[in-house]
């Protein structure tokens, strides 16, 4: 003989506040995603989500030179005569964004645009006037003076 021990109307409470349980465990889990930036060359296309992002607010200072020295994950192919375009979502764009080469400023003003296209060429000079093989490029968001999200490329020459 068997014995129920809810009634119908009491499993389906009991079924349903253990889905609702599960899925705020599962969504507590969850790390929201970063924004992308994306960088194209040719037909080949690397994205990646930030090295370093602090929702949207500012990094710590003493974490920055760490952020942009950190080695990238994503590499892609570029040489002298390719043109190398760059792609950031529109809540990177709203900030303004730039562009560090090797962990140093290359631009002084923000750039406020989801995309815009650059010459390889202007990646691969050195500080000694030699050519390098690889150069290690940082998408930087900006608020006012405040960075706020940095997304890492290696480029190789090609």
């Amino acid at each position: 003989m068997t014995v129920a021990f809810f009634s119908g109307k009491g499993r389906r409470i009991g079924v349903a506040l253990g889905a609702v349980s599960a899925g705020l465990l599962v969504l507590s889990a969850c790390d929201k995603p970063t924004p992308l930036a994306t960088v194209t060359v040719g037909s080949n296309s690397v994205n990646s989500e930030a090295t370093c992002y602090n929702d949207g607010d500012a990094i710590k200072e003493s974490l920055i030179q760490g952020c942009l020295n950190k080695k990238a994950e994503k590499t892609i192919k570029v040489s002298m005569d390719d043109k190398v375009r760059f792609g950031v979502d529109p809540e990177i764009a709203e900030n303004g964004w730039t562009l560090f080469i090797n962990g140093q400023q290359a631009e002084q003003e923000p750039f406020e645009k989801t995309y815009r296209t650059i010459p390889g060429s202007a990646f691969f000079a050195s500080q000694t006037g030699e050519p390098a093989d690889k150069t290690n490029i940082s998408i930087v968001e900006t608020k006012g003076k405040k960075l706020t999200g940095i997304w890492q490329f290696e480029f190789k020459k090609d």
